[in-house]
């Protein structure tokens, strides 16, 4: 891959906080709703930030942007969030320039995933990307970024197996139901949440569990309903939440809300209960702890399942590299080329001028000057000499920085 001066994208940032270092709960003070991501990008448009993307998922929140100053995408992300910036310096990353490029690449990859090969967060990217646009918030740079991240996870998806198997949160929690409960198709299995992780919990609980007994609840009845016709499934009213704890022995929790859902108030059954809790922020209290017959287990405690899946995924990293290599390689031929046009531009206008001003003195010299064919002969021959100095910009990228500069002098180009 070519090293590209960062004086291209010097105000290219990335800050965030993932599962590497931050635990759910701090995860969860940084997470961003659906509201907190308004405000947020309400306030960097009247910063007058031009490009500003952000992320926010169970594992990870990020915010990408185009600033002088890393600390005006931090501000932006703690002023938002339930998070304060000490909290924040703690557990954070910030990356800037190429380093910020290839780790969108990454995550967009499922590279960056707690569970390699995760692609869940392509979506959200490409979402988060439709709403900056929405905002004015999507330049140039980071509309070309985005789709070339796509197109990169896209390709890994068809050409290498890295996704393949299904190891996501919502199979790793059906994994871990498996190995922890016994006769786990005799038992009772209320599913809480039908978004998407809800959904693909559904979708595996039935295809591995080939258990019966499996009820959906969902605050809008109707997204329980028409999640369970399509899985054959049970759907019963919020309103019977708790009748429908009372007579479960698995409850998984996919609710996604800003605060618990879930206490020991809702449980009223003696026989052992198994809690999984696949939100952030925490949809389960720990107050559910205080009780002898339930165990709770959040989504950062599946993530360390590992089959034979995951081991032939890290075989496939190698493949996945190569294809981002190439597809970043194309990216950065783009900004490199982006940084030329203006220059050229430039230098075409100024030679242009050169050529009008020495027709014009030909024609007063001679009267039967042939205008239409000096004219012709003219933007041919600047736009040969414009051509010639792009290409040596294109290909000379050590010193094309010097280059440009010797173009802006001689030619008197204002910069």
């Amino acid at each position: 891959m070519q090293q590209i001066n960062n004086a291209n994208y010097p105000s290219f940032y990335v800050i965030g906080i993932s599962y590497k270092k931050a635990d759910a709960k701090l995860r969860g003070l940084f997470n961003l709703s659906p509201t907190k991501k308004a405000n947020l990008l309400n306030q960097a448009n009247s910063l007058g930030i031009e490009g500003l993307l952000t992320t926010s998922t169970c594992n990870r929140t990020e915010v990408y942007g185009l600033v002088n100053d890393p600390s005006i995408l931090i501000n932006l992300l703690c002023e938002n969030t339930d998070g304060n910036k000490e909290s924040f310096d703690k557990v954070a990353y910030t990356l800037k320039g190429q380093e910020a490029i290839s780790h969108m690449f990454n995550v967009g990859a499922g590279l960056d995933s707690q569970i390699l090969g995760d692609f869940e967060i392509i979506s959200q990217l490409k979402l988060s990307a439709k709403i900056s646009k929405k905002y004015n918030l999507l330049d140039a740079f980071l509309e070309r970024l985005v789709n070339s991240v796509l197109q990169a996870s896209k390709r890994i998806k068809n050409e290498t197996k890295l996704s393949s198997g299904a190891t996501s949160v919502s199979f790793a929690s059906v994994q871990y139901i498996l190995n922890s409960v016994s006769k786990i198709n005799e038992k009772n299995i209320l599913l809480f949440g039908t978004g998407k992780i809800g959904r693909n919990t559904c979708e595996n609980l039935i295809k591995h569990t080939k258990n019966e007994h499996i009820t959906l609840i969902n605050r809008t009845l109707e997204k329980a309903e028409k999640l369970a016709g399509k899985f054959k499934v049970l759907a019963k009213n919020y309103s019977q939440l708790q009748e429908e704890i009372a007579k479960a022995d698995v409850l998984i929790v996919a609710t996604g809300a800003q605060n618990p859902t879930i206490d020991k108030e809702l449980i009223v059954n003696k026989k052992d209960l198994l809690i999984l809790d696949l939100s952030i922020p925490k949809n389960v209290s720990e107050n559910v702890k205080k009780l002898p017959n339930v165990e709770l287990i959040h989504l950062d405690e599946l993530s360390s399942i590992t089959d034979n899946t995951l081991k032939e995924r890290k075989n496939q990293i190698p493949a996945a590299r190569t294809i981002i290599s190439e597809i970043q390689d194309e990216f950065e031929t783009w900004l490199e080329n982006r940084k030329f046009a203006p220059t050229i531009k430039a230098l075409k206008e100024k030679l242009s001028i050169f050529a009008k001003t020495e027709i014009n003195n030909q024609r007063k010299k001679d009267a039967s000057f042939n205008l239409d064919q000096a004219d012709l002969i003219s933007s041919n021959i600047v736009q040969k000499i414009t051509n010639h100095f792009a290409h040596h910009l294109k290909e000379d990228n050590i010193s094309s920085g010097e280059s440009l500069e010797l173009i802006h002098k001689i030619f008197q180009i204002e910069a």
